[in-house]
C-alpha cells in the first residue's frame, strides 16, 4: 500500500468546516482519474466517474477530524477551547497540538498537576473544561498570532507497527485514501459514480447530507471506520470487530440499518472476489451512511465498508495494512459488479 500517500492525508490538519487542505491535496490526487472535480457549497469535493446507464451510486468518505476552537485567552495568555467533535477527555493529557491562526503555533494539553490534586480530585477524570492551551508565550505574544475562532489540531506523526499503521486522524483519514486509491484503479463503471469527500461528519454528518439532497443517489456507500475492541479485558460480545480479520461489512449502527440487499450483495462480492471480511453491529455512533440513504427522495439502497480500528479518537489510532488494502478490493469490486444483483424488494 502507499503508506506515504495514506501519511500525507492523515498528518495534514482538517476540522470541522475548515477541510480545505484535505480537499486541495485530494484533489491533486485525483486530476486525471476521474471525470469531473467539483466543490459543492458546503465543502465537499465530488469526484464523478461516468456510468453505461443512468443510475447513481454515491460513496461518501469524510475528510474532518475532531479537533477544537479557541474560545478564551486568559490575561495569562493561556487558550480555552470547545471541542469540533466528540472527545474522551482521559485522552488529552500530555499532548501536543496545532493551533492555526496567523501562523501556525505548537501547544500543549495542560491541566492541574497531580502533586497539587486533593484526594478526591486523583480519582475522578479530568473533565474538558479543566484544559487548558500553553503556548508558551505570554498574552502579548499569542494575541500577535492567535484570535477566538482560530482552529486547534492535534500533532501525531503516521508510524509503521508491524503489520499496522498509527496516527491521529485515521478516523477518518484512512477512508479517504481508500476511497482515492479505489478511483485510481476503476476502469469501467455499470452507473454514475459521485465519490463525495464530506465535510463535517463528526459534527452531525453535515456534508454527506447536503451532498445526497444534491445528487439524489440510487444507491449508496458509507466508508468510515469501526470499533475494533480485541483488546484486553473485552468480553466476546463486545468486540464488534478484530484487526487483521478483514474488511468489515456493516449491518447496523445507532444512525443506519443497512439495506439487507446491499448487505447481501456485499457478502456475495466478498466471497466471490475471495475477500477476507467480517460483519460490524455497532450498538452506538453513526456515520455518512445514514445521511446517503436518508436524504435521497424515497430513500437510498445503502451499505458500509468500515474499516477495523483500535484506539478510536485518540492521536495512536490504530489499522491494520491487509484491512485496508481489503477494503480498497470489495468497495471497487462492489462499483464495478453492482449492476449484477437482483435489487427487487
Amino acid at each position: 500500500m502507499n503508506v506515504s500517500l495514506l501519511k500525507k492525508i492523515c498528518e495534514t490538519p482538517g476540522v470541522p468546516g475548515y477541510e480545505k487542505l484535505v480537499r486541495d491535496l485530494v484533489k491533486t490526487e485525483l486530476e486525471g482519474h476521474v471525470d469531473s472535480l467539483t466543490t459543492d457549497g458546503i465543502g465537499n469535493l465530488v469526484a464523478f466517474k461516468k456510468g453505461t446507464s443512468d443510475k447513481k451510486v454515491m460513496i461518501a468518505a469524510h475528510m474532518d477530524e475532531i479537533g477544537f476552537m479557541v474560545n478564551h485567552i486568559d490575561e495569562q495568555g493561556f487558550l480555552r477551547f470547545v471541542p469540533l467533535g466528540g472527545f474522551d477527555p482521559k485522552t488529552l493529557t500530555a499532548q501536543r497540538v496545532l493551533v492555526h491562526g496567523r501562523e501556525t503555533l505548537v501547544g500543549v494539553m495542560g491541566s492541574k498537576p497531580i502533586h497539587v490534586m486533593t484526594a478526591d480530585e486523583r480519582n475522578k477524570v479530568v473533565p474538558l473544561t479543566d484544559y487548558f492551551i500553553d503556548l508558551g508565550m505570554k498574552k502579548e505574544e499569542v494575541v500577535k498570532y492567535i484570535s477566538v475562532g482560530d482552529v486547534i489540531s492535534r500533532e501525531r506523526e503516521l508510524i509503521e507497527m508491524g503489520d499496522c499503521v498509527n496516527c491521529k486522524s485515521l478516523d477518518n483519514r484512512v477512508s479517504v485514501y481508500i476511497l482515492v486509491e479505489v478511483l485510481k484503479q476503476l476502469k469501467k463503471v455499470p452507473f454514475d459514480v459521485y465519490a463525495v469527500f464530506t465535510v463535517q461528519e463528526e459534527v452531525g454528518i453535515r456534508g454527506a447530507q447536503a451532498a445526497a439532497l444534491q445528487i439524489k443517489p440510487d444507491f449508496g456507500f458509507g466508508l468510515d471506520t469501526t470499533i475494533a475492541f480485541d483488546v484486553p479485558g473485552a468480553r466476546d460480545y463486545e468486540v464488534c470487530t478484530k484487526l487483521g480479520e478483514g474488511t468489515a461489512i456493516k449491518i447496523l449502527d445507532a444512525s443506519v440499518v443497512c439495506d439487507y440487499r446491499m448487505v447481501d450483495f456485499m457478502k456475495k462480492i466478498a466471497n466471490e472476489y475471495q475477500i477476507k471480511h467480517q460483519f460490524e453491529i455497532l450498538v452506538a455512533g453513526g456515520t455518512d451512511t445514514a445521511g446517503i440513504q436518508r436524504m435521497s427522495p424515497g430513500g437510498a439502497i445503502c451499505g458500509a465498508v468500515s474499516i477495523p480500528t483500535r484506539h478510536i479518537h485518540q492521536v495512536i489510532e490504530m489499522c491494520s495494512k491487509q484491512d485496508i488494502d481489503n477494503s480498497i478490493e470489495l468497495l471497487r469490486h462492489c462499483l464495478e459488479d453492482l449492476d449484477k444483483h437482483n435489487w427487487v424488494a
